[in-house]
C-alpha cells in the first residue's frame, strides 16, 4: 500500500515523555519521568516536526500526537497542538492511557467561549493488564477487570457528540505478553462491541527502561496473536490483501461489523477482490480521499472513474461479492453497521535495532542474518518520525531504542522538574502530620 495509496503513519517525539502510570514493559527511557510537561514546548516542537513531515512526505498524512501521556497537556495546549498539526496537513490521532475524565474532554474539544475547537477527534487508547496506577482500576489481575473502563472511555466520546455534535474515531491499543495472550480473545470480543472502530494488539518488546523488562516476552508469536483474535472475532480474520509494510512488523485487516458479526473488506482468498484492490491501486490510488470536505473527495472519485471507466464493472463485482459475503441487502439495512480494523504491531527490541540501525548508517549490510532482519525491518518501517535538525526520517523503533535515551536526558536540562522542598509548600489545616522545612514533625499540615 505504501507509495501506492498510503504513505504511512507518523508520530512526534521529544514533546512529552512524562507519563503517569507505571507499566511493566514501559517502553520510555529512564528520564521520560524526570522532564517536566511545558506546553509552549510541545507546540512548538510539534510544528516544528510537521512543518518537516509536510515538506519531505507531501501535504496530506496521519500523524500520532505521541510521546508520553497526552492528557498531561492542559486542554487549551492540547488543542493547540492539534491544530499545528491539522494546519500542516496532518489527521492527528492523541495516544493516551485513557485515564482522564469528561471535563478534560470537553475543554479540550470546546474552547471558552463555549464554540467547540473541533468537529472530530481521534484518540488511541491504551488498556492492558499489564498497567499500573490507573486511578479506576490500579492493579488489574485480568483483561476483563478493565472493560469498566474501556466502555467509561467510549462513553465519554459518545456522551461529547451528544453535547456538542464532536464525532470521533477511537482505536484501542493492547499490549501483549505470555501473561495476557490467553486473555486476547476475551478482549477482542468485548472491545468489538463497545464502539472502538480499531483494535490493535502489540506483542511486547524489550525497548525502553529495562528496569520493567520481564525475560519470557519473547515466547510470543504473531500468529499465536493473531489466532486470538480471530477465536475472540469467531472468524477468519484475512490479512494478506492489504499490506502496510513488512509483514514481520505489521498485519492489518480492514472490514466493519453487522451486529455481532465482522465481515472483511478484502478477503485475500477471493480473486474478486483481489482484482478489485490491483485495479483500484492501479488506476485511482493516487487519488486522496481523506481530508477535504466529502463533496471534494466525490468529485475526486468521478473525476478518475469517467479517466478510467473499465473500473465500473470491476469495482460492481467486487460490491456485489461483498454484500453477499455480509448476508445479503437486508442484513445490511436492518443491523448496526460500523467500521472495525484489526491490527498487530510487532516492535523489535532495542538490543537488535541499535547495531542494525548504527550498519545502516554507515551503509552497510549485516552478515549476521537475525541483525540483516532487523535492517530489512528498519527500510521497510511505515512508521516515521521527523528530526529536521538532522535531515533524518527515523523509523520509530530507532527512536525509542537508539534516541530516546539521548532526546531525554538533554530534555532533563532543557525542562527540568523543579523540586518542591517545604518551606515553599502551601499548607492547610487537614490533621495530618507532615516534615516542616527542618525535617521535623509538625502538627496537623498538608503540604500539597
Amino acid at each position: 500500500m505504501v507509495g501506492r495509496h498510503a504513505i504511512g503513519c507518523e508520530g512526534t517525539h521529544g514533546v512529552f515523555p512524562q507519563c503517569n502510570l507505571t507499566c511493566k514493559p514501559c517502553y520510555h527511557s529512564s528520564d521520560a519521568n524526570k522532564v517536566r510537561i511545558d506546553g509552549e514546548h510541545t507546540v512548538r516542537e510539534v510544528a516544528r516536526q510537521m512543518a518537516y513531515l509536510r515538506a519531505r512526505r507531501g501535504p496530506r498524512g496521519h500523524a500520532q500526537l505521541i510521546g508520553g501521556e497526552v492528557s498531561l497537556l492542559t486542554p487549551d495546549d492540547h488543542a493547540a497542538v492539534l491544530h499545528v498539526m491539522h494546519d500542516h496537513g496532518r489527521e492527528p490521532m492523541s495516544m493516551t492511557h485513557g485515564d482522564f475524565d469528561y471535563d478534560y474532554l470537553q475543554r479540550l474539544a470546546v474552547g471558552p467561549d463555549g464554540r467547540r475547537r473541533f468537529t472530530r477527534l481521534s484518540f488511541a487508547a491504551h488498556f492492558d493488564s499489564l498497567m499500573r496506577s490507573r486511578r479506576t482500576m490500579p492493579r488489574p489481575r485480568t483483561e476483563a477487570d478493565l472493560h469498566g473502563p474501556r466502555r467509561a472511555f467510549v462513553q465519554m466520546f459518545a456522551r461529547l457528540r451528544r453535547e456538542h455534535g464532536v464525532r470521533s474515531f477511537l482505536a484501542h491499543n493492547m499490549t501483549v505478553t505470555p501473561a495476557n495472550l490467553a486473555e486476547v480473545a476475551e478482549v477482542a470480543h468485548a472491545a468489538s462491541m463497545m464502539g472502538f472502530s480499531m483494535l490493535s494488539f502489540q506483542p511486547a518488546a524489550f525497548v525502553g527502561d529495562d528496569r520493567r523488562w520481564d525475560g519470557s516476552y519473547r515466547e510470543i508469536t504473531n500468529d499465536d496473536l493473531w489466532t486470538q483474535i480471530e477465536t475472540g472475532i469467531g472468524t477468519r480474520v484475512p490479512y494478506a490483501g492489504l499490506q502496510f509494510g513488512d509483514q514481520r512488523c505489521n498485519r492489518t485487516s480492514f472490514g466493519f461489523m453487522i451486529g455481532s458479526t465482522w465481515h472483511p473488506l478484502i478477503d485475500d482468498t477471493s480473486p474478486h477482490d483481489l482484482a478489485a484492490r490491483d485495479t483500484f491501486l492501479t488506476n485511482l490510488g493516487g487519488i486522496t480521499l481523506g481530508g477535504v470536505p466529502k463533496w471534494v473527495a466525490a468529485l475526486r472519485l468521478a473525476r478518475g472513474v469517467a479517466a478510467h471507466p473499465h473500473v465500473v464493472p470491476v469495482g460492481l463485482r467486487y460490491a456485489r461479492g461483498l454484500v453477499q459475503r455480509a448476508g445479503g441487502l437486508g442484513a445490511l439495512r436492518h443491523g448496526r453497521v460500523w467500521p472495525m480494523t484489526f491490527v498487530l504491531h510487532a516492535f523489535m527490541d532495542a538490543a537488535d535495532v541499535a547495531p542494525a540501525w548504527a550498519m545502516l548508517q554507515d551503509d552497510q549490510v549485516s552478515e549476521d542474518p537475525h541483525i540483516r532482519a532487523t535492517q530489512e525491518r528498519l527500510q521497510a518501517c511505515v512508521y516515521t518520525m521527523a528530526h529536521p535538525e538532522t535531515g533524518m526520517l527515523v523509523p520509530a523503533c530507532a527512536q525509542h531504542a537508539v534516541l530516546d535515551a539521548d532526546e531525554n536526558a538533554q530534555l532533563r536540562t532543557l525542562l527540568p522538574i523543579i523540586p518542591v522542598v517545604a518551606d515553599q509548600c502551601t499548607c492547610s489545616t487537614a490533621g495530618v502530620p507532615t516534615l516542616d522545612g527542618a525535617g521535623h514533625g509538625s502538627s496537623s499540615n498538608t503540604c500539597r
